[in-house]
């Protein structure tokens, strides 16, 4: 048991190093997402922070607010997206990223769905991503940016539970989303 502890002690000695080596950086995201099913493409914006654990190796958590109708307006599908991406780095600049979501979902039914028996509804789901991005420093050196723009397209496995109505069999809610985020040093 003590060692264990003393190996936790560690981890987190060496994972607090790396990131004050390499830098934390938080900021705003601007996105634009669309659905395979969705009525069309929408905006979303949100807010990441990214740790470079090495040259080669980051870590991305963003929350982010995304809407999109579905079935010519008959569902309005709101959610909150929690993501953490793995990201690497085969070239300094560039990135490729892949992780997993956290999605709390509201579904909100149109009036004429309602008279049908549909209620709206709320669910949480666990949705999957990858991608690619460029990440550019802005100020600062280029080993040791004070502020980075960045900008990648990811596309994100996420099968919503869309309640049974005419036409919602062939509702399909993967999408891709590309992201623009302007990154802070701490």
């Amino acid at each position: 048991m003590f060692k264990k502890k003393v190996l936790v002690v560690i981890a987190i000695l060496m994972v607090t190093a790396s990131i004050n080596a390499q830098g934390l950086y938080v900021g705003p995201q601007l996105g634009w997402q669309k659905a395979s099913s969705a009525d069309a493409g929408k905006v979303m914006f949100g807010a990441a922070a990214r740790i470079k654990l090495s040259d080669a190796l980051g870590i991305e958590g963003s929350i982010n607010y995304r809407q999109e109708d579905y079935n010519n307006g008959d569902v309005t599908v709101t959610s909150y997206p929690v993501m953490v991406t793995g990201m690497f780095y085969p070239i300094s600049i560039v990135y490729g990223a892949i992780g997993f979501g956290w999605y709390n979902t509201s579904f909100a039914y149109s009036s004429s769905l309602h008279q049908l028996g549909i209620t709206d509804q709320t669910e949480q789901k666990v949705g999957w991503h990858f991608g690619a991005g460029v990440e550019l420093p802005l100020s600062g050196s280029v080993s040791s940016p004070n502020t980075i723009l960045t900008a990648d397209i990811r596309y994100v496995f996420l099968n919503y539970a869309f309640q049974q109505f005419p036409g919602s069999d062939n509702l399909k809610s993967d999408f891709i989303v590309i992201t623009v985020g302007l990154l802070f040093s701490l």
